[in-house]
C-alpha cells in the first residue's frame, strides 16, 4: 500500500470524510479507465466509476490492508462493472483464438511498434472496444496500467497462472481484431522485412 494512502484511510475511518476526496482524486482516473474499457460506454463508465468509490467508502472499514489500496478499488470497479455487465447482458464481439499463433502475435505487436506512437495508441484503443470486457480489462491492468500478475489475480480472483492464461488468450484475441483493422501493408511490409 502506498504509505500516503494510510494517513488518509485512517482519517476517514475516524470521520474525516473530507479525506475521502483525496483518494477519489488519486484514484478516478484508474477506476473510469478500467470501467470504459470493460462498459464502452462513456455514461455507463461515469456512473460505474461513481458507484466504486460509493462501495469504497461504505467498505473502507473492511479493507486490511493485505494488497495495496489500489488494488482494493480496482477489485471494487472491476466487479461493479461485472455486475452492469450482467444486468444488461450484452452480446459481446468474439473471435476465435486459435486462428492465431504465436508468430502471428509477434508480428501485430512488432507491425504496432513500426506505427507512430500515437496512430498505435489510436489504433490499440479503437481494438480494445471491440474485446469482451473481461478481456479488455486485463489487457488494461497489464499493458496500460502495468499492474503485476498478482496484483491483477487478486483483482479478479484468478490465480496468477489462470490470470497469464486468460491474459495469452486476450491477447490473442486482440490479434485478430488487429489484423482485421490494421492495414495488411503494414502487417505483409513487416513480414517482408522479418525474412
Amino acid at each position: 500500500m502506498s504509505t500516503t494512502d494510510q494517513p488518509l484511510i485512517d482519517a476517514i475511518l475516524a470521520g474525516d470524510t473530507q479525506s475521502f476526496g483525496i483518494i477519489v482524486d488519486r484514484y478516478k482516473d484508474l477506476v473510469f479507465t478500467l470501467a470504459l474499457r470493460m462498459l464502452k460506454h462513456r455514461e455507463e463508465a461515469e456512473e460505474v466509476s461513481q458507484d466504486t468509490f460509493i462501495k469504497v467508502f461504505r467498505s473502507l472499514h473492511k479493507f486490511r490492508g493485505e494488497s495495496k489500496l489500489s488494488t482494493w478499488i480496482y477489485k471494487v470497479a472491476y466487479y461493479t462493472c461485472l455486475d452492469r455487465l450482467k444486468k444488461q447482458k450484452r452480446t459481446q464481439h468474439v473471435v476465435a483464438i486459435d486462428e492465431y499463433t504465436e508468430h502471428q502475435i509477434t508480428t501485430i505487436d512488432n507491425a504496432l511498434d513500426m506505427m507512430q506512437k500515437e496512430e498505435r495508441k489510436e489504433a490499440i484503443q479503437d481494438c480494445l472496444k471491440l474485446l469482451p470486457s473481461t478481456d479488455s480489462a486485463l489487457i488494461t491492468l497489464f499493458y496500460f496500467e502495468e499492474l503485476s500478475l498478482e496484483e491483477i489475480s487478486k483483482i479478479v480472483d484468478l490465480t496468477v497462472n489462470n490470470v497469464k492464461v486468460k491474459l495469452f488468450r486476450s491477447r490473442k484475441k486482440l490479434t485478430g481484431i488487429l489484423r482485421e483493422r490494421l492495414e495488411p501493408e503494414i502487417i505483409a511490409n513487416y513480414e517482408r522485412e522479418g525474412q
